[in-house]
């Protein structure tokens, strides 16, 4: 029966990492992969992690299945982290799992079960497995306009103007922070004029909060999802462990969801267990149980904040030396928007052709739309790629 399968196209940013192994160049940089890395191109294990990890081989006594729906300890430390403190406990259901494109996934898979014929908002662009899971999910997307090409800005008057279009019961797919790809973010009070049209058209948020810690720190990086968790009825949240806590082989993520009242969440709840019991039974536990360890033990916790904001300083870093060597070599401040960006990702704005003739030219690796991520570039690199933008007339 298998001969009647379709050939699947490749993934682009697995064959542009193919592509860099092969080549023979000294001095290549990849800029591709959307992977923390170090000044040396190696993604290390933080600290706090590695200490966790000790702790619970010397603690741990069993590895007896946990609750289908994953630690409650879990739940309760990334509710803390996400939603901050004083956050309404009657109206959350959470579900830990395999990874935070598995809470995508499964937030979605509860709305089409509360909702057939759900319709998803999603920003062009994003990032592209979002519309590829709702292709195959068979729930129809509709685009809201997001990057302005010209000011390498969020275009929110346009942006608002098409979310203005968004009916009750629609599902609206937000980037909490760091936008993938593009690096653009909205400020505060952007947000709230996005909660404003959410109130107005009934519209549900599903938030992809995947770099909580990585832009403007772990607070500031949340603020947005914790104003909309605040202003609206019902909210949920996709939150990725595998960035901030640098666990990515883990797969670690959690899926909370606000409802309206106690009843409306328990009943949620409900949906939320059967969807991992359908899914894959149990959620994977031991990078739960590390980033409860982390969060809370206050050494633990001191530690990995302190780790998490160097690495996010390293990343302004880069973006300031970039925009600075650009702005050297261009004799202007075009460039200026990378250091305005915020997270591993910005968009630079060369041509698919601008792209190739870098990886061609000067060993230059990056996505086709131009997509960079920051933190693959270091002291040494950040001069070769200024100079190859230039060159090519990014």
């Amino acid at each position: 029966m298998f001969e009647t399968l379709k050939p699947q196209p490749a993934d682009k940013i697995i064959a542009l990492m193919d592509q860099f192994r092969a080549d023979p160049r000294t001095g290549k940089v990849d800029l591709g992969v959307g992977v923390y890395k170090n000044a040396e191109g190696h993604t290390p294990v933080m600290r706090a992690a590695r200490a966790a990890g000790q702790r619970l081989l010397q603690a741990e006594t069993t590895k007896t299945y946990t609750a289908l729906a994953g630690d409650p300890a879990f739940h309760a430390a990334m509710a803390d982290l996400v939603l901050g403190a004083g956050y309404t406990t009657d109206r959350l259901a959470a579900l830990a799992t395999v990874g935070g494109t598995g809470a995508v996934r499964q937030g979605l898979e509860l709305l089409k079960r509360a909702r057939p014929g759900l319709r998803v908002w999603v920003s062009d662009p994003t990032w592209p497995n979002h519309l590829s899971i709702l292709q195959e999910m068979g729930i129809e997307a509709l685009p809201y306009r997001y990057f302005d090409a010209e000011s390498k800005a969020v275009a929110l008057d346009a942006m608002l103007a098409d979310l203005g279009g968004a009916q009750a019961g629609d599902v609206v797919l937000l980037h909490g922070c760091c936008h993938n790809p593009t690096g653009a973010n909205l400020n505060l009070p952007e947000w709230q004029a996005v909660a404003e049209v959410l109130a107005r058209t009934g519209a549900v948020p599903l938030i992809d909060l995947a770099y909580q810690g990585f832009g403007d720190g772990l607070d500031a990086d949340a603020a947005a999802t914790r104003l909309l968790a605040r202003h609206l009825p019902e909210v949920l949240i996709a939150a990725s462990c595998s960035k901030n806590f640098g666990i990515y082989r883990e797969r670690t993520g959690i899926l909370l969801a606000l409802a309206a009242n106690t009843a409306t969440r328990d009943l949620v709840q409900a949906n939320l267990t059967t969807l991992n019991r359908l899914a894959y039974s149990f959620p994977p536990d031991h990078g739960a149980r590390l980033v409860t360890t982390i969060l809370t033990t206050p050494d633990l916790r001191a530690d990995w904040e302190a780790e998490l904001e160097a690495v996010r300083a390293g990343m302004i870093g880069l973006r300031q030396a970039l925009a600075a060597e650009l702005a050297a070599l261009s004799h202007s401040n075009r460039f200026g928007f990378i250091a305005q960006h915020r997270g591993m990702f910005s968009r630079l704005g060369a041509s698919p052709e601008q792209v190739e003739r870098m990886r061609a030219e000067h060993g230059i690796y990056m996505v086709g739309d131009s997509r960079i991520n920051i933190a693959g570039l270091n002291a040494e690199s950040v001069p070769l790629l200024a100079r190859a933008m230039i060159e090519v007339g990014a």
